[in-house]
């Protein structure tokens, strides 16, 4: 006989779930009941893309067994009649910290004495953030209250992953029912994870983005030698790390530019990352779609700001007001561009945000199809578990939820989710009052009532001579409401009572206190059509243009390479030619085609600059703009890591450069140690990426730094442990460091001269990054940027290269350098320097103006850098000082910014001067580039123009209308009822040289 009970019965029997055989004791009687159910008349949607329409499902013991329209119930079988509901694959999360304990991620403080190495005890690797021997299945306890709050928003599997660490270790494939954890567990070992968070570690290296980068690069390093050379070392660490790499690797990023960033990193060892976004994808959507990564989406979208206050208003910027209204697309624009999305709810501190929010992104142009899909499917084949999760076919295990409706309409109510074949009750059906009604109350007025919002949470418009929004609750069978007498009456009639059939009727009081009598008849209910009309109306789901880069003087459309020909200017060309009185020059193709007299060129777009001068781009030779980190000052020796892995193509200072003429920049190291790292050399190609910035082909360079930053005189008593902490350390330093790169690439050599029989037998020397660049200094094929105040150090580093074999390239601020100016003529080593600062700390108390001059007259290749976001932005000034303090002719100040700063990066070849076929990097000026009225007019980096003073006006304008589009829309929001956002104070972070510290409240600045 067959035992049918309705969707909202209460099953008698408690579903039994899988049969697995019994593996523990059991107290009481054993239950041998199969969970045999079956759920008829449904929508059934099995997979994404396929619903059958009045379906049966049969699941036994915890799985499916049979699903379609033909499907002849067993007997046995309890029957649920779902007519009018619809049946889904339960949702899958694959990125939550379900069931795992918290990581504390505890910074210590740079008032606290330092840990330089791991406190964890056992044949463990040297670094505690690198922690890939945690398995999370080993941590897991199952949590009934996460448990609920995931089932309530429809999951049924999630993927358990603790977040402690750049190297996490593996992560578990659980189900969401409760039962004893063994129960739960789909796959032990489901994925890898990885990130660029320390988490729990105090260890101080490292101790920024660059060094977490570097350090996971080291590790697969590590982690191939060791699996290459078994017995040599036993590392617990690196062996269940290169377990944990046959599994697919999750790498979670805090923003678009990480990212890209992990993708390089995965990129360079053969592994495809799935990546953990952060929601902002969308702002760097073509390089988000070359990494060929998925991306498992963040539904975290920002509330709006509230903006009613105008000066509070103008403190939030354009990124966070276009981001607010642009969050929603991310998941449609991605989807739409062929990246493989799904989606988590762990970000949204309240999980009742899911499903309005996923309802969102569908009304923000995600098909209801890839939705799905992205919570079912694409989850399930990521983690190797479309076998058992993400389908409702034969065999599949019985996770589904039961919904009123369509899942991404308003309606689609989760009434139940099964977990493998148990019942979770979610909500009762709602009723539905839906409709129009004809109000009559006691006192003989009548008024047509408009119940429509949403069943679950129905909204009222009353409508008489005036129309007016009411407040209208349903409580079982009782209904309460309340409505405005008048269109602006404060005072409201009050009615409460029950519903009779489909009528309502009670009682209630008038605004004056009389008592009344009232009934609603029903006349007609609300269409689909009208529900989603209503939907369309008060949904506002456009949004504004893409800009790039996504920040105030971003463009739509970036400006193109152009044929100019400017005419009749005073060009100065840094070449034997001199300076040039009315000359044209011809940009083409990127280059400079010609300079001279009387030029013509069909097509080009012709520039009068009569009266107006035109130069070589300024090159900053020193800076730190443009950086999400300048200094890993854990170690003394850090030069493993690299100033391009942390390029930030959306730095304001970038244009504000552009602005003041600046093309060329050297993105240095910071000077908190005596060897720092790899510096990047970049164009001010603004609105491009990071990769397209980088100056293609130009040789490596590093930063060493001396003095007191690096012994660490003004850190604090606690900072008196990181060798060195003298000058006289600081030598001690650079000589053990290239004793051990000469040690080390003489092993490498070693091993190399082999035989293939002999290195078959031979372990190879292990491969570390921080010498590799030591050993290309050696080799001259990375050159140095030092960091110098004082006389004695300059000597010093100069004695120490000679002895040991290598060059310094250049010594950069070098304020003592009139001092020492013919030992670095000797050395062949160029200087860079500042215009005239001096006594702003100790080691500085000598410096001099003329300093520049004096370096210059004795045949040094001298140039002006900025160390500075500020002063780069006038370096033509800061060269024309020169000519006040010590007579230096005009031409050859300019080339202090020019010229000369190109010969130090290796690259006058291509830059620096004005002659024909180097890259057409130039800057046109209003007047005398080394006067103080002088500004540029237009920037070309490669023949484009970057920055062009017109352009610059009109986006001025464009970007106040875009903030008033945006204010107004948020001043919208509030109005209808949508939850705002305070405004808080952000402060603008800008790097310097001696910046150590993550958080802005502990930066250390010195100079």
């Amino acid at each position: 006989m067959k035992k049918v009970l309705t969707i909202a019965a209460c099953l008698a029997f408690s579903a039994g779930g899988v049969m697995a055989q019994e593996t523990f004791p059991r107290n009481g009687v054993y239950d041998e009941r199969s969970g045999l159910v079956a759920f008829t008349n449904a929508t059934v949607h099995t997979d994404y893309k396929t619903a059958i329409p009045n379906a049966t499902l049969i699941i036994r013991n915890g799985k499916v067994e049979a699903v379609g329209t033909n499907v002849k119930v067993p007997a046995g079988a309890v029957v649920m009649d779902a007519k009018g509901k619809h049946i889904y694959p339960g949702l899958v999360d694959m990125y939550t910290s379900y069931g795992l304990p918290e990581v504390k991620a505890e910074r210590r403080s740079w008032r606290a004495a330092p840990q330089m190495e791991s406190e964890k005890q056992g044949a463990f690797n040297w670094n505690q953030a690198i922690r890939p021997e945690t398995n999370a299945v080993e941590l897991f306890k199952v949590d009934s209250k996460q448990a609920g709050e995931l089932r309530k928003q429809g999951f049924g599997t999630v993927l358990a992953v603790h977040r402690d660490g750049i190297a996490r270790g593996t992560a578990a494939l659980v189900t969401l029912a409760e039962k004893r954890e063994n129960e739960v567990v789909l796959k032990d070992k489901a994925a890898g994870a990885l990130s660029f968070d320390k988490g729990s570690s105090k260890q101080d290296y490292p101790s920024s983005l660059m060094g977490s980068v570097a350090l996971l690069r080291q590790t697969y390093l590590d982690a191939q030698w060791n699996a290459q050379n078994p017995g040599r070392e036993q590392n617990i660490s690196l062996t269940a790390f290169s377990q944990a790499n046959s599994f697919p690797q999750i790498f979670e990023a805090d923003n678009k530019l990480n990212a890209l960033r992990a993708d390089k990193v995965g990129d360079e060892f053969g592994k495809q990352y799935i990546i953990k976004g952060a929601g902002d994808e969308y702002q760097a959507l073509p390089q988000i779609k070359a990494t060929n990564a998925p991306i498992i989406l963040s539904l975290d979208f920002p509330n709006a700001y509230n903006v009613e206050d105008p000066f509070d208003a103008r403190r939030v910027s354009l990124e966070d007001m276009k981001h607010w209204e642009m969050a929603p697309a991310n998941a449609a624009l991605l989807q739409k561009a062929g990246v493989t999305i799904a989606f988590t709810a762990n970000d949204l501190k309240d999980k009742k945000d899911f499903l309005p929010n996923l309802r969102k992104a569908v009304k923000y142009g995600l098909s209801e199809e890839e939705a799905l899909k992205a919570l079912t499917a694409t989850p399930a084949k990521l983690l190797n578990a479309d076998n058992m999760v993400g389908s409702l076919n034969k065999g599949m295990l019985a996770n589904f939820i039961i919904t009123t409706d369509n899942l991404f309409s308003e309606d689609g109510v989760i009434l139940e989710n099964w977990v493998q074949g148990e019942q979770y009750k979610i909500s009762e059906v709602p009723a539905d009052y839906r409709g129009v009604y004809t109000l009559k109350l006691g006192n003989g007025a009548e008024r047509k009532l408009l119940i429509a919002g949403s069943a679950e949470k129905p909204d009222l418009k009353v409508i008489a001579q005036d129309t007016v929004k009411g407040n209208i609750s349903f409580k079982g069978n009782l209904v309460t409401i309340s409505f405005a007498d008048k269109k602006d009456s404060k005072e409201s009639i009050r009615l409460s009572g029950w519903v009779a059939d489909k009528n309502l009727q009670g009682e209630g009081q008038l605004p004056n206190a009389t008592a009344v009598k009232w009934t609603a008849a029903f006349s007609e209910a609300m269409t689909e059509q009208e529900k989603k009309d209503r939907t369309r109306k008060e949904a506002d789901t456009s949004v504004g243009s893409m800009i790039f880069p996504f920040r105030a003087f971003g463009q739509a459309e970036l400006p193109k390479q152009e044929t100019i020909l400017i005419k009749n200017a005073t060009v100065w060309t840094n070449e034997k030619e001199g300076k040039l009185e009315n000359a044209d020059v011809l940009l083409k193709n990127g280059k400079i085609a010609k300079v001279g007299k009387n030029l013509s060129e069909s097509g080009a777009k012709v520039i009068d600059g009569t009266g107006k001068h035109v130069t070589p781009g300024i090159i900053d030779e020193h800076s730190h703009i443009a950086l999400d980190d300048v200094n890993e000052g854990s170690q003394s020796v850090t030069s493993e890591v690299r100033m391009a892995d942390v390029v930030n193509p959306e730095d304001i200072n970038i244009y504000r450069q552009l602005a003041g003429g600046v093309t060329t920049s050297q993105l240095l190291h910071g000077s908190a140690n005596p060897i720092g790292g790899q510096s990047a050399i970049v164009k001010l190609r603004w609105g491009k990426s990071a990769d397209e910035m980088l100056v293609k082909g130009a040789d490596g360079y590093i930063k060493f730094a001396l003095g007191e930053n690096v012994k660490q005189s003004n850190w604090g008593s606690t900072q008196t442990i990181r060798f060195p902490q003298s000058r006289m350390g600081v030598e001690q330093v650079f000589v053990d460091a290239f004793t051990r790169a000469k040690e080390y690439e003489q092993a490498l050599k070693n091993y190399d001269k082999l035989s293939k029989r002999e290195k078959s037998k031979t372990a190879a020397p292990r491969r570390d990054l921080e010498l590799d660049a030591l050993v290309e200094i050696l080799n001259e094929k990375r050159f140095i940027t030092c960091h110098s105040y004082v006389q004695s150090e300059i000597n010093m580093l100069m004695n120490v290269a000679d002895e040991m074999g290598f060059k310094v390239n250049t010594f950069t601020h070098i304020l003592e350098g009139y001092k020492v100016a013919d030992k670095m003529k000797e050395h062949g080593v160029g200087g860079s320097t500042f215009g005239d600062w001096w006594a702003y700390k100790m080691e500085v108390k000598d410096a001099i103006p003329q300093n520049a001059g004096i370096m210059n007259q004795m045949g040094i290749v001298t140039a002006i850098n900025s160390d500075d976001a500020e002063m780069a932005r006038r370096l033509n000034q800061e060269a024309a000082k020169s000519v006040k303090y010590t007579g230096m002719s005009e031409e050859d100040a300019l080339k202090m910014v020019t010229l000369n700063p190109a010969k130090l990066l290796h690259l006058d070849n291509k830059i620096g001067s004005l002659k024909e076929g180097k890259d057409a990097d130039v800057v046109l000026w209003n007047e005398n580039p080394l006067s103080i009225y002088a500004k540029p007019l237009k920037t070309f980096v490669d023949g484009v123009a970057y920055y062009d003073v017109e352009r610059d006006e009109q986006m001025r304008q464009d970007l106040e209308k875009e903030r008033m589009r945006l204010v107004q829309k948020m001043l919208n929001e509030k109005t209808g009822g949508a939850k705002t956002q305070p405004i808080k104070s952000s402060k603008v972070h800008v790097v310097h040289c001696e910046d150590v510290a993550h958080n802005e409240e502990e930066s250390y600045f010195a100079y």
